[in-house]
């Protein structure tokens, strides 16, 4: 374990400069807990080694948590928050359904809270535990500054309103990355983290079948015919949620760049994958990453778009608060 630690330590000075622009945006530090709880990042990573060494499919799912954290009213931990009999909260909207890790985000909490009680928001727990995620799944590794406070509001109607849509074409993901300030690039390069994970069936489903799940078979144009065949035998109906495919398939538990080489070939599992071929910018980069000679610059690049996304919409100072349990308010 110390061996992976210390792996996982090295790549930080060698990254810093990636977070030069962004280290002071709204508050946020490099090194925010020294003097409160110098071993905060320390603790995460050892728990993260321990989760991802009993559950190496839990990269992607922790990873997808922080992404649909951020996109509702910023990173504030607001989708770790159960609903109440008076709020529907972000985690039961439609598009959340299918989240995972909740559990893995509370272990990690209550390390901290027992080392540092009250101290170490539960923002900042998903945004490191995201961080380390794609570490242990072989992806890179980048600096992350801390002080992100946790929200106090969960809307499942928010959730459902802000979430960028698995059946998005560009023109509506590019407005819905644009109101979170990432850009075009941001867009296709943060794609690249459906090299991780699983989806279950109806989130594609409407590529393999027409509207109302009868009279046969339906394929959408943009996808591959030979992979939509190998599809319908994991997913039978529109309906279907007895499965789980892969979006990388044949390294779903690791983080690398094949993702962009199925996306070249028209085997993207979702709509939104495939409309990235659909607009020049984001084509051009996807054909040039999934040649497989170009992995560092995906990495340095990923980096970069992920520390502009853990910086959207953060509360800081006096603001939210400082969560002692992440499912529930103080």
């Amino acid at each position: 374990m110390a061996t992976i630690i210390r792996h996982m330590l090295l790549p930080l000075a060698l990254l810093a400069a990636l977070a030069a622009t962004s280290a002071t945006v709204a508050q946020l530090q490099i090194g925010f807990y020294s003097k409160t709880c110098p071993q905060v990042e320390e603790i995460v990573r050892e728990e993260m080694v321990k989760i991802i060494a009993a559950a190496p499919s839990l990269a992607g799912p922790l990873l997808r948590l922080h992404f649909h954290d951020c996109f509702v009213n910023g990173c504030d931990a607001s989708v770790l928050l159960d609903s109440t009999k008076h709020n529907v909260a972000e985690k039961d909207a439609k598009p959340n359904k299918s989240l995972r890790g909740f559990g893995s985000v509370e272990r990690v909490k209550s390390k901290l809270e027992a080392a540092c009680p009250g101290v170490v928001s539960c923002a900042d727990v998903l945004t490191l535990m995201s961080r380390d995620a794609v570490v242990l799944a072989k992806g890179p590794n980048w600096p992350v500054a801390l002080g992100r406070r946790d929200g106090r509001a969960s809307s499942a109607m928010e959730a459902s309103h802000e979430l960028p849509p698995a059946y998005g074409d560009i023109p509506l993901l590019v407005k819905i990355f644009a109101s979170k300030g990432l850009n075009l690039k941001d867009l296709v390069v943060l794609s690249g983290a459906h090299t991780l994970g699983t989806a279950h069936c109806p989130s594609y489903a409407d590529r393999l079948y027409n509207a109302t799940g009868e009279g046969g078979a339906f394929l959408d144009p943009s996808l591959d015919s030979e992979y939509a065949d190998k599809m319908r035998l994991k997913c039978k109906s529109l309906n279907d949620r007895s499965m789980l495919s892969e979006m990388d398939p044949g390294s779903y538990k690791t983080f690398d760049t094949s993702y962009y080489g199925h996306v070249a070939k028209r085997r993207g599992l979702f709509r939104s994958d495939a409309a990235l071929l659909t607009d020049a910018t984001t084509r051009d980069y996807v054909q040039h990453v999934a040649t497989g000679k170009f992995d560092a610059e995906f990495f340095k690049d990923f980096s970069k778009s992920m520390i502009k996304m853990g910086n959207v919409g953060v509360l800081t100072g006096a603001e939210g608060e400082i969560r002692k349990k992440c499912h529930v308010l103080n």
